[in-house]
């Protein structure tokens, strides 16, 4: 390899950093590859952001271009007290980054909240979705554990008295946790992740985005059959990674997927929530041979084909 081309390489796989304006915000989000390589779209979940895939970017940028935003209430992107915090609205504002970045088509890896936004953005536009990878993002009732019956009570009253009950989930205990509970080596796990959200949901308003997000979250449920039909009806070409010790979302939700994609690829793996903290060798191999073999390998064919074993 000439010398230019390898620092063409070289620098293909660093993570750049921008801001796109969307709906009169200010959207930060990384992005690394080479924009000729398939597109990769990383949406990440509560109560992290783009910060998560610090590392898996660099990792895959070798073979895809990939783009992660931060949503409104998360990370480096504004905040403002005005904006209405529901998941429709994180779905309209990262469909103004992938149309300001031409981002599309793309595969779109989902985690956590994730999930619910990259679902109302490819049920806007079927055709943007080329592949997926689901990692702990839930789209069935029986995904969730017992971690959610006091926001299920937010759901069914929200008062003082029942967010109360979940500020929890915005302090450094409980943000730890997610980050530790069920991984198999902490050690490798940097304590940056926590003291980094910590840090923006100390933000003047940030707890009450939160809130509304943990509130607005019941509307996912609503649509759980809708984006089960699309499932059904589309047949996207899927890669499941489950960590499977996962606080939030129990192994029941990821093999659920497989009643409506039964051709697709599961992996469940000893790891919790945030898999990518020490799963990050097993996730990029698997997504990279997913898509040499399954997308690349039988493009122009319908549907999805058996891709190895289920665990």
């Amino acid at each position: 390899m000439s010398p230019v081309a390898t620092q063409r390489q070289a620098g293909a796989t660093s993570v750049v950093h921008r801001k796109a304006q969307v709906d009169g915000l200010s959207v930060f989000y990384r992005e690394a590859g080479d924009p000729a390589s398939p597109k990769l779209l990383l949406l990440g979940g509560f109560p992290a952001s783009s910060h998560q895939f610090r590392n898996l970017m660099p990792a895959l940028a070798d073979r895809f271009h990939v783009l992660s935003p931060d949503y409104p209430g998360f990370g480096n992107t504004e905040m403002p007290d005005d904006f209405e915090y529901t998941f429709d609205r994180l779905s309209e504002i990262v469909e103004g980054v992938v149309e300001q970045t031409a981002f599309r088509p793309f595969g779109l890896y989902m985690h956590d909240y994730g999930g619910p936004i990259g679902n109302r953005l490819v049920g806007r536009h079927p055709t943007w979705l080329e592949w997926q990878v689901i990692q702990n993002s839930n789209a069935y009732e029986e995904g969730f554990t017992a971690a959610w019956d006091g926001i299920r009570a937010l759901w069914l009253d929200r008062s003082p008295e029942t967010e109360a009950a979940v500020s929890s989930f915005l302090e450094l205990e409980m943000v730890k946790l997610l980050y530790l509970h069920g991984h198999r080596d902490p050690e490798r796990i940097s304590p940056d992740n926590w003291n980094m959200d910590l840090h923006f949901l100390e933000r003047p308003g940030a707890r009450k985005a939160q809130l509304d997000l943990l509130y607005d979250y019941r509307t996912n449920l609503e649509l759980y059959p809708q984006w089960q039909a699309f499932l059904r009806e589309h047949k996207p070409r899927t890669l499941i990674l489950w960590g499977e010790n996962d606080i939030i979302f129990a192994p029941e939700g990821g093999r659920a997927y497989l009643r409506e994609l039964p051709e697709a690829e599961l992996h469940m793996l000893d790891s919790g929530h945030f898999a990518v903290e020490d799963s990050l060798e097993e996730i990029a191999a698997h997504i990279k041979r997913f898509h040499a073999e399954q997308v690349v390998g039988r493009a122009g064919t319908n549907g999805v084909e058996p891709a190895g074993s289920a665990r």
